[in-house]
Parts: C-alpha cells; sequence; structure tokens
C-alpha cells in the first residue's frame, strides 16, 4: 500500500479529518444467517433482561458470544476488546453498548442462560430451522466427546444452582486419552441433512454413552414432533434400556453390534466354513491414496434375527480388511520388541525384576495394551545362572575348593498361534449392524450407518476450529451455558456450509477455489467459508468525530461468487442505516 504523503498528513490534521478502519470480517454473513434462524428474538424470548441497570441485554451479550466464538474464539475478559476492534453494528451493538461492554455482563447473562428453560429454546431453534432453512429431520446421529479441564472444580459436583443441577465435572474414560483430567462430556446429535446440529446435551464426566440415549431421543421427539425419525448411533446404543425404549415408543434406530455378543461370536465361527451371498453396495477409488486398491463394500442380511428379534445386517469392507490386517501385524512385531527388551531386563547380569509374579504382571500389561493376548503365549521359564567361586581367598593353586553359586533368572519364550490369527483373518472387514426396522433394506441400513462419521467432523470443529477448550471459567453453571452458546456456533457455521454445498450441486459447481492459494475445495467446510472473509474492512473518513464519508468493503470475485451462492447480498457489508 502506498504511503500517503506528509503534506496531505499535515493538511488532514490541520482541518481535523480522520481516518477510523472498523473489521467486519465474516460477521455480516454470520448475521445474515443469523437474522434468517431468529436467533436474536429467540434468545430474548427465552432469555429475557429483566433488570433496568443492565447496561446490554442478557441476548444482545449472548449474540456477541456466539459471533466471537465463529471469528476470535477469545476468552470472557477479551470480549470488548475484541468488540472495539471491529463495526460495533456488526456484533449487534450500538457504539455506547460495545463500549460499555464488559465480561461480567456476558457473565452474567450465561448465568441467566443457564437459569432459562434451554430444552424449550432449543427446540424453537430446531422448529425456526426447518421452517426457514427446510431442514429435513428424517435421519439424526448421536454421539459424544469428552471436553477435558486442567482445573480442580471441587464444587463442581453436581450441586443445585439456583434449582438446577449444575454440571459435575469429574474423571472418566477421556476420549482425548487424558486420564489424568477432569472432563464433561459433550452429547451432540446431528441431521443427515448437511450434519446441522439439532440437539446437544452436556453430562457429568464420568456418565457412560449408554445412559444418555433414552433422554436424547426424547428430547429429540419433541423436537421434531414425532417419533418417526432414524435414530443412529455407535455400539454405546446396543443395550437393553435404549433399544427397547425405542422400540416401545415407535422410535426407529440403527447401530452397531458389539463384539462382545453372542451373535456376532456365532457369524464369525459359521464363517470359517461358509459363505455370505454378499451384495456389493459401493466401489470407488481409493480415497486417499491414488492408485491404491478400490474401496469396495459389501452387505448382507443374517439367516437369523439378533435375540431381539431384529435384521442383522453384515458389512463387509475391502479396505478396512486391509488396515486390520496391517495393524494386527504391526501390533505383533511391537509386542514381539517389547518382550525381547523385557526378556533382556531379566536375564541380565543385574536383573531389577526378579518376582516371577510381578515379570508376569509386565507380559501381561504388554498383551493387554497391544492387544494380542489372543495371538501370543508367553511362558516364564527359569533359567539359573551358575558361578564357581573360591571357599577362601587368595591365589587360586591345585588345592583350591570351589562352591558353585546359583543366581535366579527368568526368561521369556513366546510362541505364535498361527491357527488363531487365520481365524481371524477370515473375517476382517466385517462387522454387523443392527436395526428395529424390517422395512429397510440393507443398503439402506448401510448408507444410513455411513452418514455416522458426520457428527465426529462436527466434534473436530468444536474442539479445533472453534477451540472449546481451555475453559477459562470457574463456574460450573456458566460452563454449561458456555457449551451451549458453542453449539448455537456450531449450527450457524453448519447451516452457512449446507447453504452453500446445496447452492454448488444446484448451480453445478463442481468446486470452489477457496483454499489458500486458491486451491480447489469440491466440498467447501463452514470454517473455509469465515476465513474466506477474515479480512473485510470498512474505512470511515471523520470530521471532528462526524462520519463525512464510508468507503465499504468491496467484496473479490470469490467473495461475490460465494455471497451469490449463500444468497447473501453484497450490501450486507454496508452499515444498516446505508444498504437502502
Amino acid at each position: 500500500m502506498a504511503r500517503q504523503a506528509p503534506e496531505a498528513t499535515n493538511f488532514a490534521e490541520q482541518v481535523g479529518l480522520t481516518l477510523r478502519t472498523e473489521r467486519l470480517g465474516a460477521l455480516p454473513l454470520i448475521n445474515h444467517f443469523a437474522d434468517r434462524l431468529g436467533l436474536a428474538a429467540l434468545l430474548d424470548r427465552h432469555v429475557p433482561t429483566t433488570s433496568s441497570r443492565c447496561r446490554v441485554a442478557h441476548a444482545r451479550a449472548l449474540g456477541v458470544l456466539v459471533r466471537s466464538i465463529l471469528v476470535e474464539r477469545e476468552p470472557l475478559y477479551r470480549q470488548q476488546e475484541t468488540v472495539t476492534t471491529f463495526a460495533s453494528w456488526a456484533f449487534g451493538l450500538e457504539p455506547a453498548e460495545a463500549k460499555g461492554l464488559r465480561d461480567d455482563q456476558i457473565g452474567r447473562a450465561l448465568d441467566r442462560l443457564f437459569d432459562a428453560d434451554r430444552g424449550s429454546l432449543l427446540t424453537d431453534i430446531v422448529v425456526a430451522a426447518q421452517e426457514r432453512f427446510g431442514l429435513v429431520l428424517d435421519e439424526l446421529h448421536n454421539d459424544s466427546t469428552t471436553v477435558s479441564f486442567a482445573g480442580q472444580y471441587v464444587r463442581a459436583t453436581g450441586r443445585s444452582i439456583r434449582g438446577k443441577r449444575g454440571p459435575w465435572i469429574t474423571y472418566g474414560f477421556s476420549k482425548d486419552h487424558r486420564p489424568d483430567l477432569k472432563q464433561l462430556l459433550f452429547v451432540l446429535t446431528t441431521a443427515a441433512d448437511g450434519g446441522v446440529p439439532v440437539q446437544f446435551r452436556c453430562e457429568a464426566g464420568s456418565c457412560a454413552d449408554v445412559r444418555t440415549h433414552i433422554e436424547t431421543w426424547e428430547a429429540l421427539r419433541r423436537a421434531t414432533g414425532s417419533p418417526d425419525f432414524l435414530y443412529v448411533a455407535d455400539s454405546k446404543l446396543c443395550a437393553a434400556d435404549p433399544m427397547n425404549h425405542i422400540d416401545e415408543q415407535r422410535g426407529r434406530f440403527v447401530t452397531v453390534l458389539p463384539r462382545s455378543r453372542r451373535e456376532d461370536r456365532h457369524f464369525r465361527e459359521w464363517i470359517q466354513k461358509g459363505e455370505p451371498e454378499w451384495d456389493l453396495v459401493r466401489d470407488r477409488p481409493h480415497p486417499q491414496k491414488k492408485g491404491g486398491p478400490r474401496d469396495r463394500w459389501w452387505v448382507w442380511t443374517d439367516r437369523l434375527p439378533s435375540r431381539e428379534g431384529w435384521p442383522l445386517v453384515w458389512v463387509r469392507s475391502t479396505l478396512l480388511a486391509l488396515r486390520q490386517q496391517a495393524s494386527r501385524r504391526e501390533r505383533l512385531a511391537r509386542a514381539g520388541e517389547d518382550l525381547d527388551r523385557l526378556n533382556a531386563q531379566i536375564s541380565g547380569p543385574r536383573p531389577r525384576l526378579r518376582a516371577k509374579a510381578e515379570i508376569a504382571e509386565r507380559v501381561g500389561d504388554i498383551l493387554r495394551r497391544l492387544r494380542v493376548r489372543d495371538y501370543l503365549r508367553v511362558e516364564i521359564e527359569r533359567a539359573d545362572h551358575h558361578e564357581y567361586r573360591q571357599t577362601r581367598p587368595g591365589r587360586p593353586g591345585p588345592r583350591t575348593k570351589y562352591r558353585r553359586v546359583t543366581k535366579k533368572r527368568w526368561r521369556l519364550v513366546r510362541t505364535l498361534d498361527p491357527a488363531k490369527i487365520a481365524f481371524d483373518k477370515k473375517s476382517d472387514g466385517m462387522y454387523p449392524l443392527l436395526t428395529n426396522d424390517p422395512s429397510l433394506s440393507p443398503e439402506q441400513v448401510f448408507d444410513a450407518h455411513k452418514r455416522q462419521p458426520d457428527v465426529e467432523k462436527r466434534f473436530a470443529q468444536t474442539k479445533g476450529v472453534l477451540a472449546i477448550a481451555p475453559v477459562l471459567l470457574k463456574n460450573e453453571a456458566r460452563i454449561e451455558a458456555l457449551f451451549f452458546a458453542y453449539f448455537l456456533a456450531l449450527m450457524l457455521q453448519a447451516l452457512i456450509e449446507r447453504e452453500l454445498r446445496r447452492a454448488m450441486a444446484r448451480e453445478k459447481v463442481e468446486s470452489l477455489p477457496i483454499y489458500p492459494e486458491e486451491r480447489h475445495s469440491p466440498q467447501p467446510t463452514g470454517s473455509q467459508v469465515l476465513r474466506l472473509f477474515g479480512l473485510a474492512q470498512r474505512h470511515v473518513l471523520q470530521l471532528d468525530d462526524h462520519d463525512v464519508h464510508a468507503f465499504e468493503h468491496e467484496p473479490t470475485d470469490l467473495q461475490s461468487r460465494v455471497l451469490a451462492l449463500l444468497g447473501v447480498p453484497e450490501s450486507a457489508y454496508a452499515r444498516p442505516h446505508e444498504r437502502a
């Protein structure tokens, strides 16, 4: 950018001209979708501001937080600093409100959100998404993840807070592989239509996934107004209570049958001599490796139903079989290395492990950690080491007497079980799906199951792009409300992504150069769209603190194309009273 001449600068100072720069980023785009959803009105209805002393309405403060999560992801104590660098109207605030915004105001808004009927608020938001975006809720996918906390949170034990049960931040099975940290369970449900989040719940960090499905399904039934949607979840759903509850309420589900079920063992035994009549349902090139083996999937309906009397559909994948075989070889090789290292430690001149029980425990840890207990047999054998020493000190001679000193040693002898390896290899790449809807064809069951990873992508965006952790709050009530704000931000981002992909399909646009260096993306994500507008600004020329002229943001060709596909007018980047 060319530097301004000193003479021009001096003249501007003399006449009192100043140039104010306001960041816009992706906020006008976000505001367009928030307005379509009616988010501000819904927040104001369910989280009303009852105190006249409140400088910023709770709904507006929460709107600031949701927008900030999408564009800046700063902690509460930096919200005022963030807002003042943007155009205040882009955050839905008046200039005076932006200057007076404080973290305690957002904190009180979070308190009121925790106290509100968030279930009804969520239902109204989902209904609005159905009506205003045409969101289809005939197939819903559920999963959960954990959010880790670095603090102790001694009081966060599910205590009653203003008549509501607060979250319980405690230790549990960490899906982030951080068992040393306390956590909360983040339960999310997305629609198959664009992977848009439609339901969220926060549970105790020690809560098992199987205990969350009944309440989640009931909340979804209230939001959709009917039980006739297909509920898809992982193997945690395959338990008597949640499956029977859904079935008794005339609901439908698809889940993965766990390996611990008897039906799974019977099939793997039968397939050693039999061969199902597989139906090919997917055949495409390798998704990652050019020239690699093709990605082929087959399905087959088991001759016998499950013990509940429901259809059991078996799935077979070529690439999954190759991955499982490679994983087994790698785990066996790693186990061999660890056992060799342990063997050297116990058979050396100064072994640190001498007790057989302690050695057996170390061996068991290796086999259990690498999941090779069925393939390796390890025996701990006695291997004594003998030495001969003089009975008396002095130079040895013809009459010197010696005594034998025996030192107890151990050694590991391992054997491979090729029969067990061949047994498991026969069923590599196969797993069963269970459904209570006999009207679904095996291919339909398979297709519903293959859309399950969409909810996992939303978890990746929540933890990575939106950076839900670390959580810099001590009040656990505000933490649960903050998670609800993250849900709203994730929903807006997913709606932007869905609208863009639908428009690309409708206009037959194969890809957009939305990646850095103008690399093309056939399926742009919401985060890529928001990044595209990250540097948008407007400039305002002022004379004695009065606006003289505004230089509005001029979108690039790609930005204009994306706005057109999304149905967002370019005038959205102008100040509201200047759009007419």
